[in-house]
């Protein structure tokens, strides 16, 4: 997983080649786990770990156990775009209602239901099956986090138009208020860098290197 300069993991698309066994399920849910929340979107984890665990089993089930198939996933505009592709261009998935008593069956339903919008391409040897999930994104390098993430955009944009905070008398009282609003500021921040897709113990971590750096150059 790639960086830019300053630390933040961009939502750059990523794609995930493995078997179609039952097995490989639990792992590619794991790995969505970690993309979704790299990328702040964990409103999207579970939509998009139910669609792929029901898309992947289609391939099993209807093309075969041992089929090479890959996971790829991306953001298209504001949307999580899934797809799953494997060489069979025969076997088409289809929305099927079963009965309530089926054990089978409503794996594309569930898709069907969860996803914005999904469907198949076919190329010369490749079926892609895919499907878009909606975000709380607005633009696709936007973040989704609240009033926290609020909080520490006006922060930063303070930061670089530098229009420095008024300083309070340096009393015991003023400083211990100052400890708590500076942590306060800290975990805003942290929640900032995880809405925009970055590592937040990365970024302390760097933090801490460049404060220490600073300290040895100043003694």
């Amino acid at each position: 997983m790639s960086t830019d300069h300053h630390g933040c993991m961009q939502r750059k698309p990523w794609e995930v080649p493995f078997l179609a066994e039952p097995r490989e399920v639990a792992g590619l849910r794991r790995v969505l786990h970690m993309y979704m929340g790299f990328w702040g979107l964990p409103e999207v984890i579970v939509p998009a770990q139910v669609c792929v665990s029901e898309m992947v089993t289609n391939v099993i089930r209807h093309v075969g156990e041992g089929t090479p198939t890959t996971l790829a996933v991306s953001i298209q505009g504001t949307h999580v775009r899934i797809e799953i592709r494997d060489p069979d261009t025969r076997a088409l998935p289809t929305v099927l209602a079963p009965p309530d008593d089926a054990e089978s069956g409503r794996g594309m339903l569930l898709v069907d239901e969860l996803a914005d919008r999904w469907g198949v391409a076919l190329l010369p040897d490749v079926k892609v099956v895919w499907c878009e999930l909606a975000t709380t994104l607005t633009s696709p390098f936007g973040h989704a986090g609240g009033p926290r993430v609020d909080r520490s955009e006006a922060l930063l944009a303070s930061y670089v138009a530098r229009r420095p905070l008024d300083a309070e008398a340096n009393s015991p009282l003023s400083v211990a208020v100052a400890e708590e609003v500076t942590i306060d500021v800290i975990t805003d921040l942290l929640h900032w860098l995880r809405a925009h897709g970055c590592d937040p113990d990365e970024a302390l971590d760097r933090a801490q290197t460049h404060f220490e750096a600073e300290l040895d150059a100043a003694s």
